[in-house]
């Protein structure tokens, strides 16, 4: 059976970490933390998670000509993520700055440096040269390398909108699935309810969102009412009112550590399960799962779980 293949059009940083007992409030300063460094970026991220469930992996972005460019391609390279569509540039490697509380809930600021170089003509090259698979993208990126990952894609693109800015019509208009956590999917709706965030995008887009709930799972909304059936007998809607065509699949109850990389898991392992043909209620119980077991280490990707566990 030829393995699944994932196309990944986005950022590759390197994560500086500071783990403490608490999150500094604006202007103040928590001392007494941990420091640890590892490869992170949204882009690489989701691309080891994917190579670890499985998949023929592309990794499609750009880091600079520097140390923390060659570490992140040898770490990439290390998880067996082909990265020869990735340039090099003369800015510097996209680098993010984390600071993690005791609880494993985070802040992160990002400087986005070579990511912001990536060109659009080299990336629809890419995408058309890979061949049939999921192209996953995200925010952290041009808009015209997103416009070139989706307008080139040969199977279905799933966009992460992270950080949440404004899609424009033209994107909408190529179908993605769209992949936000509560908080984007107010960002770019205005509505607050998730549920009503997600049937807005879904009427912007035809095709299927998830927005991604931390704990409680993900809720989503598919463009023509029950096509979707939950997961598991305890799935129940977000509110009294029944909604048509919205599902909640709730995530496995897990202790969590750090919970920086559980969305780039998800998008990852979303693409992995579509590459692999399952519908969408298959492939958003197996994201879920593998998104609850990568919060249970410290780092985006150490978490990560192998494809025994999510199957598990």
């Amino acid at each position: 059976m030829a393995r699944p293949r994932v196309i990944v059009v986005g950022s590759i940083n390197t994560d500086l970490v500071v783990v403490g007992e608490r999150l500094p409030a604006p202007g103040e300063t928590v001392s007494g933390g941990i420091f640890s460094q590892h490869g992170g970026g949204k882009g690489a991220n989701a691309a080891v998670a994917a190579a670890r469930l499985g998949a023929h992996v592309t990794m499609v972005g750009a880091v600079g000509r520097d140390a923390f460019g060659d570490e992140a391609l040898e770490l990439l390279r290390g998880e067996g993520v082909d990265t020869s569509w990735v340039a090099r540039s003369d800015a510097p490697t996209g680098v993010a700055l984390i600071t993690v509380d005791a609880s494993g809930e985070n802040q992160i600021a990002v400087a986005s440096g070579a990511n912001a170089e990536l060109d659009p003509a080299a990336v629809e090259r890419a995408v058309r040269d890979a061949g049939p698979g999921v192209v996953l993208t995200n925010h952290e990126v041009p808009l015209e390398a997103r416009l070139a990952a989706a307008r080139a894609a040969g199977g279905p693109v799933v966009l992460n909108p992270a950080p949440a800015r404004e899609i424009p019509d033209e994107l909408y208009a190529l179908g993605p699935i769209i992949t936000p956590n509560a908080g984007e999917a107010a960002e770019l709706t205005g509505e607050q309810d998730p549920e009503a965030a997600a049937l807005a995008l879904t009427a912007r887009t035809g095709a299927p969102t998830l927005v991604t709930l931390g704990a409680r799972g993900v809720l989503g909304a598919t463009p023509v009412p029950g096509t979707f059936v939950a997961p598991t007998p305890s799935a129940e809607p977000l509110s009294a009112r029944t909604v048509p065509g919205t599902f909640l699949a709730p995530a496995p109850q897990v202790a969590p550590v750090d919970t920086t990389g559980a969305g780039d898991t998800f998008n990852g392992a979303l693409a992995v399960a579509l590459a692999e043909g399952r519908n969408l209620q298959g492939a958003v119980a197996f994201a879920v799962a593998a998104a609850a077991l990568s919060t249970r280490a410290e780092g985006a990707r150490e978490g990560m779980p192998s494809r025994g566990e999510v199957d598990e």
